[in-house]
């Protein structure tokens, strides 16, 4: 596969780690790729198969105590040769790597404008602060961070918005290989293309290759010329994205196209909750959302919800400045939930959906606005009176990793909602527990009620999430993104065990997502939130075949959609 012009040459590769080093235990096992400058490599493949090993290998950040076996060449240069000052010129001058998670990345102790400012001097020490400042303020705006975000820390921006910023830290420096792991996966289908975009052009202008390790095969259909897909740490299939798609050779290929086909349905299948003809969905005022319910009491009404923060960068801001900046996070919001219904909430990062699921909760106080669930106002209630309802209103996370404790073995995280509120002694519990693992599809139940989190693969990782937020019996579910970090053979099973659980729970969920395919694979009706308000509610096939607003219509132009390549 070696040839003097390939810019980035993987030969036979094989990666071990310490605990798993021996025979069967290569993450990355016989790997062989070339990249072309200004080549756009997809790298596909389901969590723990070795992708991520290999993009990290390729710029030398695994660990010392890990075996590697095989090269990496740059330029015809050994990657595992270069001495430590060659390395740190390399990395982000040559090569960029963009993380799936931005906190790995970025400093809470420093500003998005330090963070720029840090690495154009240490790469370009020739460069004055001014011009610094001024060619990071055109990379950030190029991802949609505005000037006025400069001196904010990252705690103060969404999880998309920091992905927005470590996109910007990667194109400073403009490199010449760009290895993005998983850079999209926190973004809204907007944001995603036009930085999908940003990023082909430099491609086409610069001779910048990208290698995008996703489980998204949609957008790498869209974006990438070739494509690789891992399976068990080996490359299974490679070549052009086309014809791959059209004509998968290996068993998995197939299975992969399959999962994402099935999510992404054609228009003329039946969607959830579609009993009747389509009627036009309505974008809707700020004091009419959800005004056109039924009669009968919705099982959760929001009304005229806000939640507002105020931007003062330090004490003596808040104590003299007559005029503050205010983020309006959640900015009057209205609608109705019945008790049975899924709603979807879609819109872009940092346009307030996580913020509102939260308000809801009361996990953070509103600015203003009523919460009614079961037709008491949360709002009203004391901290200790909302806890007692919280029993009956549960939450799903994007990450499940970040809420699971890793000190805590599974069992005993999903029995701790049992115990705070007193539903369950010990005995009792673990025997709830262990039948709720073999509900959600983690058998026996037996044996992962004693492992740790670590033990699970990202999929078994979120089936425990949904076991934890079940296992009270609650009426409400909120699902905050929670299949954007699975891969697609993995999303199609945690969706349909959650549609499965809604029939025999009988569930309402809340589901916020930013991939409009999921959304109307799941969803009976989607709500659309732009800058902290709703702007379109309507059913699924209706704002699907006929959006109103012009954001709806721009998220659906945006979205990347797999059938179209096949």
């Amino acid at each position: 596969m070696t040839n003097e012009y390939s810019l980035f040459c993987v030969e036979n590769l094989r990666v071990a780690y310490p605990q798993r080093q021996g025979q069967s235990g290569w993450a990355v096992d016989g790997v062989s790729l070339t990249l072309q400058p200004g080549e756009k490599l997809g790298l596909v493949g389901e969590s723990g198969c070795g992708k991520s090993t290999l993009g990290r290998a390729a710029m030398r950040l695994l660990p010392e105590s890990t075996l590697i076996e095989g090269q990496v060449l740059f330029s015809g240069e050994s990657i595992f040769e270069m001495n430590a000052s060659r390395l740190r010129g390399f990395r982000g001058e040559a090569v960029a790597l963009i993380f799936q998670d931005p906190m790995t990345r970025l400093d809470p102790l420093m500003t998005v404008g330090q963070h720029c400012i840090e690495t154009l001097q240490a790469h370009r020490p020739n460069l004055s602060r001014k011009e610094a400042k001024k060619r990071a303020i055109e990379v950030l705006e190029s991802v949609k961070i505005p000037a006025s975000r400069w001196s904010q820390f990252p705690h103060e921006f969404s999880g998309g918005m920091r992905q927005r910023v470590a996109i910007a830290l990667a194109l400073l420096l403009e490199p010449k290989l760009i290895v993005a792991d998983e850079p999209t996966t926190s973004l809204d289908v907007t944001v995603a293309a036009e930085i999908l975009q940003e990023l082909t052009r430099l491609c086409a202008e610069r001779g910048t290759a990208i290698l995008l390790i996703s489980h998204d095969l949609a957008m790498v259909a869209e974006y990438c010329d070739r494509i690789a897909v891992m399976y068990g740490g080996k490359v299974v299939e490679t070549g052009p994205v086309e014809q791959v798609f059209k004509q998968p050779q290996h068993e998995y290929t197939r299975s992969l196209l399959k999962a994402a086909l099935h999510i992404q349905k054609q228009e003329d299948n039946p969607l959830p909750g579609e009993d009747n003809p389509p009627q036009e969905s309505q974008p809707l005022p700020n004091s009419m959302e959800g005004g056109n319910e039924e009669s009968n009491s919705p099982l959760l009404r929001v009304t005229n919800l806000q939640q507002h923060y105020s931007l003062e960068s330090n004490l003596l801001e808040q104590l003299f400045s007559r005029k503050r900046d205010v983020i309006k996070a959640v900015d009057g919001v209205n609608f109705q939930l019945k008790q049975g219904e899924i709603l979807g909430l879609v819109g872009e990062s940092g346009c307030g959906k996580s913020t509102l699921s939260r308000t809801i909760l009361q996990l953070i106080p509103s600015t203003g606005g009523k919460v009614e669930f079961q037709g008491i106002n949360l709002t009203a209630l004391t901290r200790d009176a909302v806890r007692k309802h919280r029993r009956q209103m549960q939450m799903v996370f994007q990450d499940p990793h970040a809420c699971l404790n890793p000190m805590m073995t599974v069992g005993e995280s999903i029995a701790d909602p049992l115990l705070i509120h007193k539903l369950a002694n010990t005995r009792e519990a673990k025997r709830q527990v262990i039948q709720m693992l073999e509900r959600v599809g983690l058998t026996p139940g037996e044996d992962f009620f004693s492992r740790y989190p670590t033990e699970l693969s990202g999929g078994q990782q979120q089936r425990v999430s949904i076991a934890r937020a079940l296992i009270t019996r609650p009426q409400l579910i909120i699902c905050d993104e929670p299949v954007s970090m699975l891969d697609a053979s993995v999303q199609t099973q945690v969706l349909e065990l959650m549609l499965e659980l809604k029939q025999e729970f009988n569930l309402t969920y809340l589901f916020i997502t930013h991939d409009l395919w999921v959304a109307r694979f799941f969803c009976d009706r989607i709500a659309v939130m732009n800058a902290g308000k709703i702007v379109e509610i309507g059913k699924t096939r209706d704002i699907f075949t006929n959006p109103q607003h012009p954001y709806t219509q721009q998220l659906l132009q945006a979205a990347p959609l797999l059938a179209r390549t096949n």
